[in-house]
């Protein structure tokens, strides 16, 4: 793919904030795309991909076709803009209404019992968000639910970018008029990490990170643009530096000045790779409730062979950290003893109840038993701060 050779230098296995360049991000999304690469596509909109989805199950009618329109896909997403929009990807407006209306529920019923889930990349407000939107779904509509995750066009782009077995997660966003922007940005995993921490990771991770996940929304109301859709800059997925430019002023600036929008109708989809720069709009009308129901698709790789209670094992080992530091091991040591037996990063959670912590990000299993140690933590205080955390990380039900 692309993203391997777009801001690179070849000389250091790892990139870093020094390495970002506006003038070579901008030659980088200057790139232009052709709607006859794109066969099935219908036409090209400030350089996104817009496709009519009645075209695609039309064409994905064989094996043949599905492989096609597949891989065509996949090109938009990678070698492409970044950024596709699928008009017309539920076809029954009953169906998003019958989930729209549980959403308002549970909108309503989170507000009463005092919850007020914030947005990783915009100040808590007047907006609304659903964390786990899809668990909360199916237990409260389990039709609801089944009618509209049947649906075949989320399927086809899931499938085309993760292959089979991939893992759907749901928030839903309601911006309200006055609803202000969030800060553009990359997407998870690496786009919620500290430019400290992204430096650590070596830059063919970087390019890894946008194939274990795929970004999309469907929208539940009609999206003009002056209700503030999604602000995307195309081509922008292929900077290799990007998960280190994004929070930088002048990237910030680029994209400000160079973002586009797309409005879409209720039952339109849109999906991106998750290493498009993009952020929600601001809400400038007088009356559009806008709410998408964002989805964020996983690869069925992103986990270990085994099953491992690492909150078993890190209560266990507790003791020993203790021992070794005392005896005089020295803390990088004991650190990579931390790494092997503790749960590293921080996701999955539960964002109703695991707050962000000096970041986008609440504590890691690891950053828990590292501050124990660091503040001398006896084992029971370790082993009730583990259980808080794991009780932090489970759903209702």
């Amino acid at each position: 793919m692309t993203a391997t050779i777009h801001g690179t230098t070849g000389r250091s296995p790892r990139l870093h904030e020094s390495d970002c360049s506006v003038d070579d991000f901008d030659a980088v999304v200057r790139a232009t795309t052709d709607v006859a690469d794109y066969p099935h596509a219908d036409r090209v909109e400030q350089g996104v991909l817009v496709y009519e989805s009645a075209v695609l199950r039309a064409a994905t009618s064989t094996e043949a076709g599905s492989a096609e329109v597949e891989g065509e896909l996949v090109r938009a997403l990678s070698d492409g803009p970044g950024v596709v929009a699928l008009k017309g990807a539920f076809t029954d407006p009953s169906v998003i209404d019958r989930v729209t209306a549980v959403f308002d529920e549970i909108i309503v019923d989170e507000r009463a019992a005092g919850t007020a889930p914030g947005d990783h990349f915009a100040k808590p407000g007047a907006n609304s968000r659903v964390w786990n939107a899809l668990e909360k779904l199916a237990v409260r509509d389990p039709g609801a639910f089944v009618d509209y995750y049947a649906n075949d066009v989320l399927a086809l782009i899931s499938r085309a970018w993760l292959g089979p077995a991939y893992q759907v997660t749901s928030q839903v966003n309601v911006v309200r008029p006055g609803g202000v922007a969030q800060d553009p940005h990359r997407d998870y995993h690496l786009g919620f990490l500290s430019n400290e921490v992204v430096e650590r990771y070596p830059a063919h991770v970087h390019v890894l990170s946008p194939v274990l996940t795929l970004q999309g929304a469907v929208a539940h109301s009609d999206m003009p643009v002056e209700s503030g859709p999604t602000m995307y800059l195309p081509h922008s997925h292929q900077y290799a530096p990007g998960y280190l430019a994004w929070r930088l002023p002048e990237f910030r600036e680029y994209f400000a000045e160079h973002h586009v929008q797309l409005p879409l109708a209720k039952g339109d989809a849109a999906f991106f790779n998750p290493a498009v720069f993009h952020g929600a709009g601001t809400n400038v009308s007088t009356d559009v409730q806008r709410m998408a129901n964002l989805l964020q698709v996983s690869s069925a790789f992103g986990r270990a062979m085994e099953s491992v209670d690492r909150a078993r094992v890190s209560k266990a080992v507790y003791p020993a950290l203790l021992e070794r530091l005392a005896a005089g091991a020295g803390s990088g040591l004991v650190a990579n003893a931390v790494a092997a037996s503790a749960e590293g990063y921080p996701f999955p959670t539960n964002l109703d109840l695991d707050a962000n912590v000096n970041g986008l990000t609440p504590l890691s299993q690891a950053e828990i038993v590292q501050r124990a140690l660091a503040e001398g933590w006896t084992p029971a205080e370790l082993d009730d701060a583990i259980d808080a955390g794991t009780d932090r990380r489970r759903t209702d039900g």
